[in-house]
């Protein structure tokens, strides 16, 4: 086996330029009961770099994405989001996730809220905005993410891809300094994916910190900084995407590159 050691792995190795770090996870640990999901985790996420995530099912890899906001607990090793640890609970916690956008699998937006109201309710309940800079940040966002003409409907009456849409919206009226993404397109119909995956490629450009699990490969080509590659709760891999396409350099990775890229 030639697979490298997490430790063999520098994850600012192939950074064309050094950026000052955003994220940064150092020697995290996670046990579900006795699976071990993290295993020492160490990566640094520079401001402004979008890394996706890739892996095999069971991986570890929604689960640190979730843990650096702390929807999941870890039970050692730290995480830092702009210079500041995890807090544990409380004003601070909030304050943190305020910070770190999420858009999950699910959309999460509240049914009984239209579509203007879902993006508004963060930035006047958190961020103290008032309702007609809310209302105006609002308007803005969802002509962003080209769904501006439905804000006055109920989420039930858009599609899937719009409802992502609209959740990304969301996340970024609270002026997040760094966006969270968890398969954010797995339950999408086909023809939707790429609307919301056009939005995600618009925000890259625009230099937005991001950490996407996915197992949408053309994104990871097309718009990843880094590719990180998990397998069994460990960082195997992280290589620019070029490198890892192209020339992965551990069995794992190989063996997952055969399986996804023949079908």
């Amino acid at each position: 086996m030639d697979e490298l050691k997490p430790d063999q792995v520098d994850p600012s190795e192939d950074s064309s330029r050094p950026r000052e770090p955003m994220v940064v996870i150092e020697g995290v640990n996670k046990h579900f009961g006795d699976l071990h999901v993290l295993r020492d985790i160490n990566l640094t996420v520079g401001k402004g770099e979008v890394v996706v995530i890739l892996g095999p099912s069971g991986s570890g890899k929604s689960t640190l994405c979730r843990a650096i906001n702390r929807l999941e607990t870890v039970e050692s090793g730290t995480i830092a989001v702009d210079g500041n640890p995890l807090p544990e609970e409380g004003k601070p916690l909030a304050q943190l996730r305020a910070d770190v956008g999420m858009v999950f699998q699910s959309f999460n937006l509240f049914a009984h809220k239209t579509i203007r109201d879902n993006v508004t309710l963060g930035p006047i309940k958190v961020r103290k905005k008032s309702k007609d800079e809310a209302n105006a940040l609002a308007d803005r966002l969802l002509e962003r993410v080209g769904v501006a003409e439905q804000a006055e409907k109920f989420p039930a009456q858009l599609s899937g891809g719009q409802q992502q849409r609209v959740a990304i919206a969301r996340s970024l009226a609270m002026g997040p300094k760094v966006m969270l993404f968890d398969e954010p397109t797995s339950a999408l119909d086909p023809e939707m994916v790429n609307e919301v995956l056009d939005v995600m490629v618009g925000l890259a450009k625009e230099g937005m910190t991001m950490i996407v699990v996915t197992h949408e490969m053309g994104f990871a080509r097309k718009a990843a900084d880094r590719v990180v590659f998990m397998a069994d709760g460990q960082v195997v891999e992280v290589a620019t995407p070029d490198e890892f396409f192209t020339n992965p350099r551990s069995d794992r990775a190989k063996d997952f590159l055969g399986k996804i890229l023949t079908h």
